[in-house]
Parts: C-alpha cells; sequence; structure tokens
C-alpha cells in the first residue's frame, strides 16, 4: 500500500489506475461480516439436531430477518442503502444499512417497514425483488400468487398489481429504457410484457417451450432482452420486432454469427432452430455493465460467457465446483465495470453453500465465501411447530452506490462502507460479507497475541499456587 501511494503521489501511475488497483484488492479480499445481523421481530428459537434435538440458547440464536426463509434481495444502486427482502411467508421486509453508524462495530438491523402477508399483499412466496430503476422511491415484487405488484419505498404502500395467471419466477426492468415495460418470466413458455405506465399487459413473446426462468435486458439497447426456459434455449428479443427473435446462444457456436455464416450480406439473421443454450433448463442470466458479455447458468452445472455483439460462445470454463439444482431463478452479477482492469472483470456465483468469486474471462475461483450457516437449518416457533430445511443461498445482492444507465453502483458500498455483498437463506437469514481493509489483520493478530498471553498468564498462576500449597504444607516422613 505504501509503496502504491509512493507510485501515486510521485506520477508514477495515474488516477484511474490507482483507483483500479484498490478496488481490485478490495473485490479480491471479501469476508465474512458475522457482527452484522437482521432481526425481523419474530419469536422462536433454532433447533440444533433436527426435531428431536436440544433447543439453542442466547439471543444470536433467536434472531431471523424471515423466520420462514429468505427468498429474495434487492438493494438499490443510487445511494447503496435500502435493502428489501422477501420472505417464502409472503412477507416484504425494508432495511437502512445506514443505521449503523459505526461499521467497525457488531450491530443488528431492525426493519423500517414490514408488509405481512395479505390478501392486498402477496399471499404466497416471494419469488423476485427490483427497485424501480430511475429511482429508489419504487420497487417490484413477483410472487407464486402468480402477480407482479409495485410498491412505494418511502410508505410501503402498495401502487399497483398485476396478475399473469401464471406462478411468478422472475421480473426485469429496463435500467437504461424509458417505455417501462418490465419482462415477467412465468410458468408459461410466453415471456410477458406488462407496462407500468398504462398499467396493462401488453405483449407476450412467444417462442420458449417451457417456464421461463431468467430474463434481463441489454444495459445498451432498451429494446433488447434476453430470456432462459426449462427448455434450455437462451433467446435475445426485440420487442420492436413482430417476429421478436433476433438471436438464439449456441453452446456449439464458438465463432459467432459472422464467421459461422449465419450473418447474410443484407445483415439479416438466420436462427438455428435447434440451438441450446444448456443442456439443461437455464435459471440464471445477466449482463455485464457495459452490454459487452452475456452470461447465463443452468442446470447442467455450467457457466457460459458470450459475446453479446456476436453470440459466441467464449469457451470460459468454470470448471467442475458449480452447484446449480433449484427449479428457481438465480441471481448472478458481475463487478461494475470501472472496477478492475478490462478484461478482469469477476463473476459473483451462489454456489447453493458458499459464494464463489470467478474470473469472468477464464473461470478460475479468485475466492470462495464460507460461512453461510448451518447444512440443515431447524426452527422452532413460539406455538411448538418445528420445521427444519436444507439451508441453501437463495439470493445475491450488491452494494454500490453512484449507478445510473447501466452502472449498478461503480462506488464499492454506501456511506458508511468500503464495499459488502448480502445474501439471503433459507435459515431465514441475510448474511453481509465486507472486504477486508488494510490493519484488520494486524487487530486480529494483535487480539490473538493478547489472549494467548492470557491464557499463558493463568496456566503459569494456576502452576504457582499448586507450587505454593505443595512447599507450605508440613511433610512428615515415618
Amino acid at each position: 500500500m505504501n509503496q502504491l501511494l509512493f507510485e501515486r503521489s510521485s506520477g508514477g501511475i495515474g488516477p484511474n489506475v490507482f483507483a483500479r488497483l484498490q478496488t481490485t484488492q478490495l473485490l479480491n479480499s471479501f469476508r465474512p461480516a458475522p457482527q452484522f445481523r437482521f432481526d425481523g421481530g419474530e419469536k422462536g428459537a433454532a433447533v440444533q439436531d433436527g426435531e428431536a434435538g436440544p433447543v439453542a440458547s442466547g439471543p444470536a440464536s433467536s434472531i431471523w430477518a424471515h423466520q420462514a426463509g429468505v427468498n429474495a434481495l434487492a438493494l438499490e444502486r443510487f445511494d447503496g442503502r435500502i435493502l428489501v427482502s422477501g420472505g417464502l411467508d409472503a412477507s416484504i421486509k425494508l432495511w437502512d444499512l445506514e443505521q449503523c453508524g459505526n461499521p467497525s462495530k457488531a450491530y443488528t438491523y431492525k426493519p423500517l417497514a414490514t408488509i405481512p402477508r395479505s390478501e392486498q399483499a402477496h399471499k404466497f412466496g416471494i419469488t423476485h425483488l427490483s427497485f424501480y430503476p430511475f429511482d429508489p422511491a419504487a420497487f417490484l415484487s413477483a410472487s407464486y400468487d402468480q402477480s407482479l405488484k409495485l410498491w412505494s419505498t418511502d410508505t410501503a404502500k402498495l401502487s399497483a398489481s398485476f396478475t399473469l395467471g401464471s406462478k411468478v419466477y422472475t421480473h426485469a426492468i429496463s435500467p437504461i429504457a424509458s417505455h417501462l415495460l418490465v419482462a415477467c418470466g412465468t410458468q408459461h413458455p410466453a415471456v410477458r410484457l406488462v407496462d407500468l405506465r398504462s398499467g396493462s399487459n401488453v405483449q407476450s413473446l412467444a417462442g420458449h417451450t417451457g417456464a421461463v426462468l431468467a430474463a434481463s435486458w441489454s444495459p445498451r439497447h432498451e429494446h433488447v432482452l434476453a430470456t432462459g426456459s426449462v427448455d434450455g434455449t437462451v433467446k435475445i428479443w426485440d420487442i420492436r420486432r413482430a417476429g421478436g427473435v433476433i438471436g438464439m446462444l449456441d453452446q456449439e457456436d464458438s465463432l459467432g454469427l459472422y464467421y459461422n455464416g449465419l450473418l447474410d450480406a443484407s445483415g439479416k439473421v438466420r436462427v438455428r432452430a435447434s440451438a441450446k443454450a444448456h443442456s439443461a433448463p437455464v435459471n440464471g442470466l445477466t449482463w455485464t455493465d457495459d452490454g459487452g458479455y452475456i452470461i447465463s447458468a443452468g442446470h447442467d452445472r455450467r457457466i457460459r460467457v458470450w459475446d453479446a455483439a456476436t453470440g459466441r460462445n467464449t469457451l470460459a470454463s468454470f470448471g467442475p465446483s458449480i452447484k446449480n439444482s433449484q427449479l428457481a431463478s438465480t441471481t448472478i452479477f458481475t463487478s461494475p465495470v470501472g472496477l478492475t482492469h478490462p478484461g478482469k472483470e469477476l463473476l459473483f456465483w451462489p454456489n447453493e453453500t458458499e459464494i464463489l468469486v470467478l474470473d469472468l474471462h477464464d473461470g478460475q475461483v479468485i475466492t470462495k465465501l464460507r460461512g453461510t450457516g448451518p447444512t440443515i437449518a431447524g426452527v422452532r416457533s413460539t406455538s411448538g411447530a418445528t420445521r427444519t430445511i436444507k439451508n441453501r443461498i437463495t439470493s445475491l445482492v450488491w452494494r454500490g452506490a453512484g449507478g445510473g444507465g447501466g452502472s449498478s453502483g461503480i462506488a464499492m458500498g454506501g456511506s458508511n462502507t468500503a464495499g459488502a455483498i448480502y445474501s439471503a437463506h433459507l435459515d431465514g437469514q441475510i448474511r453481509a460479507w465486507m472486504p477486508g481493509l488494510d490493519g484488520d489483520d494486524e487487530e486480529d493478530e494483535g487480539d490473538a497475541v493478547d489472549e494467548i498471553s492470557e491464557e499463558r498468564a493463568k496456566k503459569r498462576k494456576a502452576l504457582d499456587d499448586v507450587f505454593k500449597s505443595l512447599m507450605g504444607k508440613k511433610i512428615t516422613f515415618t
């Protein structure tokens, strides 16, 4: 660090290079932050050893964000302050991440507002959450109850509701468009487009043959949408066109449209009907902030990176450690463009019981974030009912500020942290992950040295007491 500061002060490196070196170091140093907890106020106790096992004691074992399990998260990208969580119990909670004045000390967050299950709100578990792209004053929620709802962030009141007629797995709204269309992936194979302005379902994009589990708008072209389905296909749509589909990603295509002959001289694209992005359901889909690459994930335990301009499979290999088996939308994201050097972007992947930080282009594992709680989680409510569930990560969000346009927030963290990731878990917890800062290790080492010294002093005192007790006694030999 001192060498970098010297190089910067002497003009050896420019400000942009210096900033990227620092943010890259922070991105590579994420670790668990168990000192931050989220308490939704529900009563009960954790079961340690299953239904017949003992109940853990202490306040830490009786804190949940959503006792029934957290299924979705959304974090606004403008100030990096308001976090929204959705539970399997159909409740929604809003959290202010700046409640914590001193991030170096442990803190338990309390919800700003709670939207409970009701006839007006959602009736079944929340599947997906997202903020309005131009203002954190509104957010969207989707649920297994076949509805999409728009809420006011300030009042936690319902602004609009849309019934789609099928289970809603995911939804997406363009970060740059002015059309305010929400693409909804449902149990029905057609992608539904909901217009927030008119309050109607204005269009259906037909082409998939199975449920749509993933959807993501291009951050560069406002009318371009990518969707992934149970049928293993990823389709690229231009919503202005009557036919809709303008391309399909093909796992066997490593050349791109121009070189494989699918792009003729007039610029018209031919699509192979048999093209598949994955050999199993596709449930994860995102773009890099600059729109240069599309990332897809499927139940074939593969993550693929595609050149967005040509549809070329870059053949990035992420190895055999990828886990993906849930028939639900999976949240994945890349590091915002500008935080790393070009070509060195990172991918954050929820690997069921751990978070993998991966190099986007060569698939190398940079960090494995572990400490996501028990494999089997149990809860005993105040009524005496016990619930056990296989714990896994259900959602990930990036905490960044200064987001706008296609950017998800180029400034790491909010006003009180140097960066953060938050993860949702089926054991009812929201867990925080933060980068290690210079000085943290030294402080930890100092604390460890103090503990060792105290332990040695105790042992020395015990030996002295034994010695004195023996020497103080009169011993008689007969």
